[in-house]
């Protein structure tokens, strides 16, 4: 930004802001700014009413729940899945709201990893999310494997980001599947899933995605891209509650699949109540579910979806950017002798919702942020996670939140906390 960035100026841009409305939707404390919406997003009044919603359909109508009310339970998953599908650019018989992330995780690759004598291996990179990298050594020793043998990761070269080119250049003959992030979690930064998945192709792998930080926060054309398959968490962008319910989305290529891990919940409707021993899937995503639909963890989420198709998502990436450039350059005018480090992309298109800024004193200075009424994420040993979220946070929260920080590094107020991180960052 080339403008001097001032209060007014950013009181100013709060003003012309088309989805300022939606901050009233949520639930924010008073002198509190809430920075964290890429860990867990904060509760909206729609949330809370669909949960209470389904919570008096249990009251009202006992087991018949399963089939009457508004939002009958035996088909929660598949049609949540139809109203998130265009949040990720699929159709809606491609896309379940079941399990959680890891859970997803293992049922799909137990579903799409099956090595052959030449295609043994298992493409992710370093920088992965931790859970994800247990789930596929997991799955290796499943299949006699050993992980450190079989399990491939792309080395960063900056520690904080990867190129493309270098995942491309590891897409060789023994590798029987990919699973990458969409957006790496600590960086922010965002793959070209599209070039990723298109080279995948041309080598006869397939190949998955990690939305988890992607999911609310940027626009997906999955099945225009002929992403192989998708899993992701609904607590972070898109506000579900702590716990909430994943999601997961197979190509509808792969329907007729038998599940790797299959379930009560993987039968064809029609047919589950038969009690065959033998099962019969659904010919669509959710013969990926396993087990009963956990109810009362999904209703937040029809609540917030609302508010996601009234919003729109390509609106929401555009604030989003906006938030994170404004944040990025207010630091850098506001703190210019501060010593913190911006590790995430520069550029518009490769940046996700949130920004990683880098010090000696992360935690010590996470600490103080917090006790000033700014919550932080921190990541061992010295990141600090920043995300304006753009459903709630405003740019006068982004300016008074760099007030704050500057008042704590002119200050060194940092310096009466401990630099080591809590029991969660």
């Amino acid at each position: 930004m080339s403008e001097q960035l001032t209060l007014d100026y950013a009181k100013n841009l709060d003003q012309k802001d088309p989805l300022a409305p939606f901050r009233d939707e949520f639930y924010t404390q008073k002198g509190r700014i809430y920075l964290d919406g890429n860990s867990l997003g904060l509760l909206s009044k729609r949330a809370e009413n669909t949960l209470l919603h389904l919570l008096d359909s249990w009251k009202k109508h006992g087991i018949d729940g399963w089939t009457d009310g508004e939002h009958p339970w035996y088909y929660l998953s598949e049609s949540l899945g139809e109203q998130m599908a265009p949040l990720v650019g699929a159709t809606g018989a491609e896309v379940l709201v079941t399990g959680s992330t890891t859970t997803n995780l293992h049922q799909l690759i137990s579903t799409f990893y099956q090595p052959t004598k030449n295609r043994t291996n298992i493409l992710a990179d370093e920088l992965n999310f931790p859970s994800d990298i247990y789930a596929l050594q997991s799955q290796l020793r499943l299949k006699n494997l050993d992980p450190t043998e079989h399990l491939i990761q792309v080395k960063s070269r900056d520690g904080h980001t990867i190129l493309e080119d270098d995942i491309i250049a590891q897409m060789n003959d023994d590798v029987a599947l990919i699973l990458l992030s969409s957006i790496l979690y600590r960086s922010g930064q965002v793959l070209d899933m599209k070039r990723l998945t298109e080279e995948a192709h041309k080598r006869n792998i397939l190949i998955g995605f990690d939305l988890c930080h992607s999911i609310g926060s940027i626009p997906h054309e999955l099945s225009a891209w002929d992403v192989d398959f998708a899993f992701w968490c609904n607590y972070k962008h898109l506000n579900a509650g702590p716990g909430a319910v994943g999601g997961l989305y197979v190509n509808k290529k792969h329907f007729g699949i038998t599940p790797g891990l299959a379930g009560w919940f993987s039968s064809d409707k029609s047919k589950q109540f038969d009690m065959e021993h033998t099962l019969t899937p659904a010919l669509d995503a959710g013969a990926f579910q396993i087990g009963t639909p956990h109810v009362l963890s999904i209703a937040p989420l029809i609540g917030s979806l609302q508010l996601f198709h009234e919003a729109g998502i390509e609106n929401i990436r555009k604030k989003s950017l906006a938030l994170t450039r404004f944040m990025q350059a207010a630091i850098t005018q506001e703190i210019p002798e501060g010593g913190f480090v911006f590790q995430n992309p520069k550029d518009d298109h490769k940046r996700g919702g949130h920004l990683f800024i880098e010090h000696p004193e992360a935690a010590r200075i996470c600490k103080a942020l917090k006790d000033k009424g700014i919550t932080p994420d921190f990541r061992s040993p010295n990141g600090i996670r920043l995300a304006p979220v753009a459903l709630y946070n405003t740019y006068e929260d982004v300016w008074n939140s760099v007030q704050i920080l500057k008042q704590i590094m002119r200050e060194e107020t940092y310096k009466n906390y401990e630099n080591k991180r809590g029991v969660i960052a």
